[in-house]
């Protein structure tokens, strides 16, 4: 068998290093697309007909807020910060049970305690007026638990922006 061969490491040039990495350019940042405003163009009837507030819903006979109401509260109150140039009334409505004369006094009293909360929020009491409807203005027309509830309610409508 024949010997290995031997080859003599010292006359082999070392590899040439790779070469440096091409200089890559930094992306250049895109500004974020404008986002429209649709709500702030809408008219007042588009605004209440798909309102950006939410009405707030009341236990029978009560005028409480509730936790689940303080939610829906904050909410509107973001969006009326938002748009500081729009007034708002709160309408209070009760369920048909009852007479004419304690529904409205109930929808006062729902109505105050939607608006109270608010300005409790910062949102500035002459930017909310109430009014009582009573069990005049039904959300819904049925003659159960489920329809009543419906109608056990703070409502809000944009009057002016």
């Amino acid at each position: 068998m024949p010997p290995p061969a031997v080859t003599n490491a010292a006359n082999v040039p070392p590899p040439a290093p790779p070469p440096p990495p091409s200089p890559v350019a930094e992306p250049v940042p895109v500004p974020p697309m404008p986002v429209e405003d649709t709500i702030g163009s809408k008219s007042l009837d588009d605004l209440n007909r798909d309102s950006p507030l939410r009405p707030l819903f009341f236990d029978l006979d009560s005028s409480d807020v509730s936790t689940e109401g303080q939610q829906v509260l904050q909410a509107n109150a973001a969006v009326l910060r938002k748009y500081p140039a729009w007034q708002v009334t709160i309408e209070g409505h009760c369920d048909e049970r009852g007479t004419a004369e304690y529904n409205l006094a109930l929808g006062e009293r729902r109505a105050l305690a939607a608006r109270t909360y608010l300005v409790s929020l910062g949102i500035p009491a002459d930017k909310v007026k109430t009014v009582s409807y009573g069990k005049e203005f039904p959300f819904d027309a049925g003659q159960d638990d489920g329809a009543w509830s419906k109608n056990r309610r703070a409502h809000f409508v944009i009057t002016a922006k």
